[in-house]
């Protein structure tokens, strides 16, 4: 084991809560607009159900986005998520308000981004994660990236990756077994 992945795995050990960006990250990044004025989104399933796997270890997770959309409140419920601050271009003050009344520390959290405005908050956090297809700077200011891009199975690899470091992905994974 390399000293950068023991760095790593020292700092995945210590998160309690991943916050995830959307667009880019939940999401392929592609945004779709019917004539009627509605929105489509496509989220993994993959995604979704790592997701669920790290909160039932004990992580918490949560979402601050850039953009307003029903949609994402909707997946927010379906995945037992109740940390979600929408329509927020400044996410360190969101994740500031988000976590101002949790016994937390900027150490424990974890941000997963992919563009120019999710940088703040990756880089003050104890984790800032990324997908494969962020934008360079952003890759360069990462911890850690998944080889999936957004979308596609990129948050599941964050939440496994987690789980490993904090030694819960073999017990969760009994349960499949």
């Amino acid at each position: 084991m390399s000293e950068h992945s023991e760095t790593l795995t020292a700092r995945a050990r210590k998160i309690r809560l991943l916050l995830l960006d959307v667009d880019g990250v939940m999401t392929d990044g592609k945004l779709y607009f019917g004539n009627d004025g509605s929105e489509f989104k496509a989220f993994n399933t993959l995604d979704g159900h790592g997701i669920k796997m790290l909160q039932k270890s004990g992580v918490s997770v949560g979402i601050i986005t850039g953009r307003s959309s029903e949609l994402v409140a909707r997946r927010a419920r379906n995945l037992g998520i109740e940390l979600l601050l929408q329509g927020r271009e400044d996410k360190l003050a969101a994740m500031g308000e988000l976590i101002a009344e949790m016994t937390i520390t900027l150490e424990e959290i974890a941000f997963m981004g992919d563009d120019y405005p999710d940088l703040a908050v990756m880089r003050r956090v104890g984790l800032g994660l990324t997908v494969a297809n962020a934008h360079p700077e952003v890759r360069r200011h990462a911890a850690w990236s998944s080889d999936s891009t957004g979308g596609n199975g990129a948050v599941r690899e964050a939440c496994d990756m987690l789980m490993r470091a904090q030694g819960s992905f073999d017990k969760a994974l009994q349960e499949y077994l």
